[in-house]
């Protein structure tokens, strides 16, 4: 099982997300919780295509973290 990091923004009409480690994989939702579920189905599909194509499954890499300015 890998976990991959998604990065989550705001939109006018919802939410949005990709994942660093896996360009042109991403989802959009209207909450919080349809947003998470539509990204870990984008991520399931885009990892079974890259192993149909018989290309390379990147292996998580990205971190995230926050910096807290006054």
């Amino acid at each position: 099982m890998s976990r991959y990091l998604i990065i989550i923004e705001q939109t006018s009409t919802g939410l949005s997300a990709y994942s660093p480690d896996l360009p042109g994989c991403v989802a959009t939702g209207a909450t919080r919780e349809e947003l998470e579920k539509n990204m870990h189905d984008a991520i399931e599909f885009h990892l079974e295509g890259l192993r149909l194509e018989d290309e390379p499954v990147p292996l998580p890499r990205s971190e995230a973290t926050y910096c807290e300015v006054a």
